[in-house]
């Protein structure tokens, strides 16, 4: 996938690359920037780093990833957080992250993880910090096939803006309806009537089972059925595509999915994506729910009010909120999975 948020310990993630949140200094530090050279070899990552030091806010330097599943880390100097001189610390924050990612890319790298630079003992406001990574992460993906996972080790250090959060609960509280399935014998007619007259219960019978069709019976129906298939899944698809005027490359990189899966859906012959996969191209495409409802249908699946993820994805589809990287925030706050590939 290319942008998926993780919750996870960096120092442990088998990707080309991961990123350090470093001092200019390029010295050993507290939190995720001593997690990591002590995982990696403090000795030799810091012989390494004293060759490349100092470097300036904003910029980043590589080195080995030495004893890391990491082949690389890649040092990012985000900057120190400062009220009085906000737009500068974003622009040296998003320089940190694009630093980083043209270095992941220049060394060939498929993959890379980052923290979130300059949110602990820099100060940088986490929400805030976070929206400035994934800008400049969306910019990068735009022009180029990379895995980049955010790795957050603590969900606290995960905040996501309090009004979305809060509309989004409300329209759960509204819309969830857990599911209960509760065994319950057939009662005998006399309680049965008995419950009616009071009003206590409204009864219905058991649905008949339809009977099986015997061996003998006639397959003229069958055929006919078989004859008169809904359009496949990735038909409608591409006709939507075209309906809407956009472009493959743009709808795949907006519903968060890589060129090879997008691929597959493509040319394979009745490839059925997975239900995330579906609706990440339907948040691409900017369906409506109807729209989202029967694209779905085709791939064998539909939205659920007894499952916390439909309700939280219908949410931000009649609302009109089709940025996947937002819906992703909110999925991971809530504990569900991601969309995307």
């Amino acid at each position: 996938m290319p942008f998926t948020i993780v919750r996870q310990d960096i120092t442990r993630m088998k990707v080309d690359a991961i990123v350090n949140a470093a001092n200019t200094d390029l010295q050993m530090g507290g939190g995720v920037c001593g997690a990591i050279f002590k995982a990696a070899g403090e000795l030799e990552l810091q012989a390494a780093c004293d060759k490349l030091a100092p470097i300036k806010t904003g910029e980043a330097v590589i080195t080995p990833g030495f004893a890391l599943p990491a082949k690389y880390i890649i040092h990012a100097a985000g900057p120190v957080y400062s009220r009085n001189n906000a737009e500068k610390n974003e622009q040296l924050l998003r320089s940190a992250y694009i630093s980083s990612l043209q270095l992941a890319i220049t060394n060939k790298c498929k993959s890379i993880a980052f923290p979130l630079i300059s949110s602990g003992i820099y100060g940088y406001p986490k929400e805030e910090a976070l929206q400035v990574a994934i800008s400049a992460i969306q910019d990068i993906l735009a022009d180029y096939d990379l895995d980049v996972y955010l790795a957050v080790f603590d969900k606290a250090a995960f905040v996501v803006s309090e009004e979305l959060l809060g509309e989004v609960a409300s329209y759960i509280d509204e819309h969830y309806v857990e599911e209960h399935r509760v065994g319950r014998r057939e009662l005998l007619d006399v309680e049965r009537s008995a419950f009616e007259e009071a009003d206590l219960v409204s009864y219905s019978a058991p649905v008949p089972q339809l009977a099986k069709p015997s061996a003998s019976a006639p397959s003229a129906g069958f055929d006919e059925l078989v004859e008169n298939l809904d359009e496949p899944f990735s038909t409608m698809l591409l006709r939507l595509i075209d309906a809407k005027g956009k472009k493959d490359v743009e709808v795949y990189k907006r519903a968060n999915i890589d060129r090879k899966l997008f691929s597959k859906i493509r040319t394979g012959k009745g490839y059925m994506p997975s239900k995330r996969t579906a609706i990440a191209l339907a948040v691409a495409l900017e369906l409506t729910l109807d729209e989202t409802d029967d694209l779905l249908e085709r791939a064998g699946y539909a939205l659920s009010h007894s499952q916390k993820f439909d309700v939280i994805v219908e949410y931000f589809i009649i609302n009109g909120k089709y940025d996947i990287f937002e819906i992703n925030e909110v999925l991971f706050k809530y504990d569900q999975p991601l969309l995307g590939g």
